[in-house]
This record gives structure tokens, C-alpha cells and sequence, in this order.
């Protein structure tokens, strides 16, 4: 079986509980994918892309309500927008899978470990709407912010690196301590819940971002490219957000940030 193939099946399904159970059977069952990293995949129906469910109803950014966590209404809309988020990352790892070729095989690795816990962390987010909030995925609109970034960077594997892994999810780093006390704060048996798992995930994101530090430091190295002054290039390329203070510098330190690129991000 071969790794960037599959990851490009899994991109088509529009089920979320077939897709997030799909990437999770690929990386158990990692160890017997070939990787043909030197192959240019083409896929047959590249406008379906991503495979998305019926609903949820997708609207502008703008479009989108927020409403406070103190009710039990305002935090099902919290974590189903949280559940958003995680299931289209569960699409942008898969799309880094097939899309890119000609890197090394430990890049192709690194992201089928993403699209994994990905999908744990929808699961997780899914589960609890259904079991502590009576709703579940798909029941209230949502945006398409992070697939945005994807569409103007698939022709540019560095600033895919750039502007998706060390930009729109390091901006998780920074929001979910913030979201955490919060619900700390409302202190109901379903908020300090939702604080545990989004524990799990902000530890599990530090090591996303850390890979997409990785792999874009590499491709910098690889290209002769200053990896601050290219940065601010591609943010102004692309029209990128620019993270909303305060940021987590703990945690961006430990996803690899160099304290240059820290300086910038302050700056900003």
C-alpha cells in the first residue's frame, strides 16, 4: 500500500467518523505504507477537495456567532467551532501527504502522525458535544478559514510550511490557555472536561507546529532562504493573520520559534 495515494483517498471521504477513523488506521497501520515520494499524484476529482460532510453550513468568518461559554449553549457552539478546527486539519495533514513531492520520507511520516492526532482530538471534541452538550458536529455554521490558506499555498510547499502549521495552528498555541480559563471559570462538569481535552490537545499541537518549524527551516536551508526575512514575505504575500496578542511564548519557544523570529511575531 502506498502512503501518498491512500492519504489522497482519505482526503476525498466526506464522512467525518469514516475519515478521522481512516487516518487513524493509517498510522497504525504505518509500518507496511511504501512512500513514492518522487511521484507526482493527480487526483481525479481535485474540485471535491477536501471530501466535506453536508453540514456543516459553512459562512464567511464574519458570519460566524460567537456567544459566551457561561451557558451550556455557548460552549456547544465553542467546542463545535473547536471540532471544526481539528477536522480540517485532519484534511490539511493528509493534503501535505499527497500533495508534496520530493521530500524525504520522515516529512510524509510527520504528517501522517498529524492527520492521526487530528483526528483523535475531533473524536474527542465530537464525543463530548454528544455526551455533555446534546448536539453534535455539523449542528451549528462554521468557516473555512484554514482550508483558505491551504488553496493559496498548494502550488508553494514553503509557504504551505510557513502559513498553516506556524501560522493559523500556532494561533492554537496562543488562544486555548486563554479559552481554558474561561471555562475554568464557569467550573460546570462538562467546562472543566473540555478543559482536560483541550489539555491533550495543546500539548499535541506544540509537536504540529514543531514539525512545520521543521520541515520549513529545511526547505529554507535547502532554497538559501532567510527563514524571518521570507516569512515576512509570504505573510505579506498571502494576506496572512497575525497572531493577536498575547502570544503563548512557552509554548511557541517549544514548537521551535527562534527567539528572532519571536522579536517579529511581537513586532507585528
Amino acid at each position: 500500500m502506498e502512503l501518498r495515494q491512500r492519504a489522497l483517498e482519505v482526503l476525498h471521504l466526506t464522512s467525518p467518523e469514516e475519515k478521522s477513523s481512516a487516518a487513524l488506521d493509517m498510522q497504525a497501520q504505518s509500518a507496511i505504507f511504501s512512500i513514492a515520494n518522487q511521484a507526482t499524484i493527480t487526483p481525479p476529482h481535485a474540485h471535491t477537495l477536501p471530501g466535506r460532510p453536508a453540514r456543516p453550513e459553512l459562512l464567511h468568518h464574519t458570519a460566524v456567532a460567537r456567544r459566551s461559554p457561561a451557558t451550556a449553549g455557548g460552549r456547544a457552539v465553542l467546542i463545535h467551532a473547536i471540532a471544526h478546527i481539528e477536522f480540517n486539519a485532519i484534511n490539511l495533514a493528509l493534503d501535505a501527504i499527497w500533495r508534496f513531492a520530493g521530500m524525504p520520507d520522515q516529512f510524509y511520516r510527520d504528517w501522517l502522525r498529524v492527520a492521526a492526532e487530528e483526528a483523535k482530538h475531533f473524536r474527542l471534541l465530537r464525543d463530548h458535544l454528544r455526551q455533555h452538550l446534546g448536539h453534535d458536529y455539523g449542528d451549528f455554521p462554521a468557516h473555512q478559514g484554514l482550508w483558505s490558506m491551504c488553496e493559496k499555498t498548494a502550488h508553494d510547499i514553503v509557504a504551505r510550511m510557513a502559513l498553516v502549521p506556524r501560522t493559523l495552528e500556532a494561533r492554537g498555541l496562543d488562544a486555548t490557555p486563554l479559552i481554558q480559563h474561561k471555562l475554568r471559570q464557569v467550573g460546570t462538569p462538562d467546562a472543566l472536561a473540555a478543559v482536560d481535552i483541550l489539555d491533550i490537545i495543546l500539548r499535541e499541537e506544540v509537536g504540529h507546529v514543531a514539525i512545520g518549524n521543521h520541515w520549513y527551516g529545511w526547505l529554507c536551508a535547502r532554497q538559501g532562504l532567510d527563514p524571518v526575512a521570507h516569512y515576512a514575505t509570504l505573510v505579506e504575500r498571502h494576506e496572512a493573520p497575525r497572531p493577536k496578542p498575547p502570544l503563548n511564548g512557552a509554548a511557541r519557544r517549544a514548537a521551535g520559534f527562534t527567539e528572532a523570529e519571536m522579536l517579529w511575531l511581537q513586532q507585528a
